[in-house]
């Protein structure tokens, strides 16, 4: 009995281990950046990284923390910034919608298994979702601060420019995860 208690709590220990681990790489990966309107950054690499190497439930902890961690004002976002200020901005969608993809490809992988075509499909529509949240979010936030702006203005400003390197970016997590899934799961 006592045995099966300590192995609980070490895979708890673990799991936030790893997530801690993963939560870093993302903070990396966003102070890695090349400001314009929406700032090119590796966050996508690591969103998607954390979430094929560690699996759903550890990988949407990993993204959790770093949320939070920027929530509360580390500067963990891109250009070294944190705070709620950040996430209320034009492109604090885009951050919070890596929850959202992070929620997606948890129930995907739960539902259909852990398989290469599910994940890879998984992160796709992960990347999809991102972009809807993140654009939606994008027109409330600038219609505020500088007026009313088009679909197609927006999505030429902070979607179209990054479909390319975000594809690459999202193979490359894809392949790193699937060499180091078996050594962290």
């Amino acid at each position: 009995m006592k045995q099966t208690s300590m192995t609980r709590t070490r895979l708890r220990t673990v799991d936030l281990a790893y997530a801690a681990l993963f939560a870093v790489l993302l903070m990396v990966c966003a102070w890695i950046n090349i400001p314009l309107t929406v700032p090119f950054t590796l966050q996508t690499f690591g969103v998607f990284a954390a979430l094929g190497t560690l699996g759903g439930r550890r990988g949407t902890l990993a993204i959790l923390a770093y949320l939070l961690l920027g929530l509360v004002g580390l500067p963990v976002f891109s250009g070294f910034q944190g705070g709620p200020g950040v996430l209320m901005g034009t492109t604090g969608g885009y951050i919070l919608g890596f929850l959202a993809s992070a929620l997606l490809y948890w129930g995907m992988t739960a539902r259909l298994g852990d398989r290469p075509a599910v994940t890879a499909a998984a992160m796709v529509l992960g990347l999809l979702v991102c972009y809807a949240f993140g654009t939606a979010w994008f027109l409330v936030a600038y219609a505020r601060a500088a007026g009313p702006i088009g679909l197609w203005a927006a999505l030429g400003m902070c979607v179209f420019p990054f479909v390319v390197p975000d594809l690459v970016k999202l193979a490359l997590a894809w392949m790193l995860s699937r060499r180091l899934a078996g050594c962290l799961r």
